[in-house]
């Protein structure tokens, strides 16, 4: 099992998404656990305030250190805890705590691949004009980006990364050659990206599936569907 500790002030945007489809299914069949924190239980005010105003100026608010600070402890204490009484479980590798950052490594598939392996991570989900440095430079291990775009928090990078890295755990996928044969899995190229596909009807409207497909050739069918895969630019 892979657990998932999620650091946001939104916990509410991941239910119907993480209750859905092969996500909901992992889940029940004890593949992964997604756990959802709110911030706000980790502030030490009475108006639970996780933001202040930039030093130096600026527009917007920036996200404090110590909430997060204190609620990334608290799940790594947890961890530990919980690590400590299961006496005979298979070594682990560790947790792994991530920010959620438009300066952040651009996510790949090498990426989902090797967070994995890992036994925990930590999901940090950043909002306003950004989150306070220290949290990238003492808290995190590493910063990660979904793409060259500004969104307004790191709950849409999270979702991608947990549906990322738990579609490719053993068990999830009804059929595992999927993995084999997908987009960005090509041992030679993770820039490959999968062949056509085509199901029923063979002619929409005049446009009609390619005859190779419909030949029952599998050697035929497996050079064009090389052929065919294209590599990313």
């Amino acid at each position: 099992m892979i657990k998932f500790d999620i650091i946001t002030i939104f916990p509410n945007i991941f239910e119907s998404y993480f209750t859905e489809s092969i996500i909901k299914r992992a889940q029940k069949a004890d593949l992964v656990q997604i756990r959802v924190h709110d911030l706000r239980d980790y502030t030490s005010d009475k108006h639970n305030k996780v933001d202040d105003t930039p030093y130096g100026g600026g527009a917007g608010m920036v996200m404090r250190i110590e909430p997060i600070w204190r609620c990334v402890q608290s799940l790594k204490s947890k961890g530990k805890a919980q690590n400590a009484k299961l006496k005979n479980s298979p070594a682990k590798t560790g947790s792994r705590t991530i920010l959620f950052s438009a300066k952040g490594k651009k996510y790949t598939q090498a990426d989902a691949k090797r967070l994995a392996k890992y036994d925990k991570l930590i999901l940090i989900c950043g909002r306003y004009e950004g989150v306070d440095e220290r949290v990238a430079e003492q808290v995190v291990d590493e910063e990660i980006s979904i793409g060259n775009y500004v969104l307004t928090g790191g709950e849409i990078p999270a979702m991608v990364l947990v549906d990322s890295i738990t579609r490719l755990l053993p068990g999830v996928l009804g059929n595992p050659k999927s993995l084999e044969e997908e987009s960005f899995s090509s041992m030679q190229d993770e820039n490959i990206v999968e062949y056509p596909q085509y199901t029923k009807p063979e002619d929409f409207m005049g446009h009609k599936v390619p005859e190779i497909l419909l030949s029952g050739n599998h050697k035929e069918i497996r050079k064009w569907r090389e052929k065919n895969s294209k590599k990313r630019t």
